[in-house]
């Protein structure tokens, strides 16, 4: 059993977060712990979502909860997206890329497919905030970050801030 209890929050340009992440095979205790650990840096953080790779671990998986508690929290295992209705513009930013937010299209609404910690395959309709953060949690499932889906002027705004974490990944490297 691989043990996920010691994950931490990856921020860019950490290699995991720039790559499609693997599906889930079988739903065994090390997966229901790394669930339980992606909750637990996100309610940390006071995210409304986290995905698998933000942890450091290369598997398609994340969790979402609007208000950033746990009693709310769902976790949805190897997810398949279904996006409609108008793309729509609005701020947004990620715990790994600290200090960076821009306007970001999105989908209005999409319909998700996932696997429950039990096993189960379920279906949801989501619509405003929900859908965007489950957007973007897909997003991260697919090696993209919101620095790829900025405009070229929000992108030459936060050069410096990018500029700042990938130093800061190399300086941290280095030391290791």
């Amino acid at each position: 059993m691989t043990d996920y209890s010691e994950c931490s929050l990856t921020r860019f340009p950490a290699p995991v977060l720039s790559r499609p992440a693997e599906p889930v095979g079988e739903i065994d205790d090390s997966i229901r712990q790394l669930a339980e650990r992606m909750i637990d840096l996100m309610v940390q953080t006071q995210g409304v979502g986290f995905a698998a790779p933000q942890a450091g671990v290369n598997l398609r998986m994340f969790v979402v909860s609007l208000d950033s508690t746990r009693d709310n929290a769902r976790v949805y295992i190897n997810p398949e997206l279904d996006l409609s209705g108008p793309t729509v513009g609005h701020e947004e930013g990620c715990l790994s890329l600290p200090g960076i937010y821009s306007q970001i299209q999105r989908y209005g609404r999409c319909t998700v497919t996932a696997t429950d910690l039990e096993g189960n395959r379920f279906t949801e309709e989501a619509e405003g905030l929900l859908a965007r953060a489950i957007q973007h949690e897909y997003d991260h499932l697919q090696g993209v970050l919101i620095k790829d889906r900025m405009s070229r002027p929000a992108k030459v705004r936060a050069r410096r801030r990018l500029r700042q974490l990938l130093d800061d990944y190399n300086e941290t490297d280095a030391a290791s």
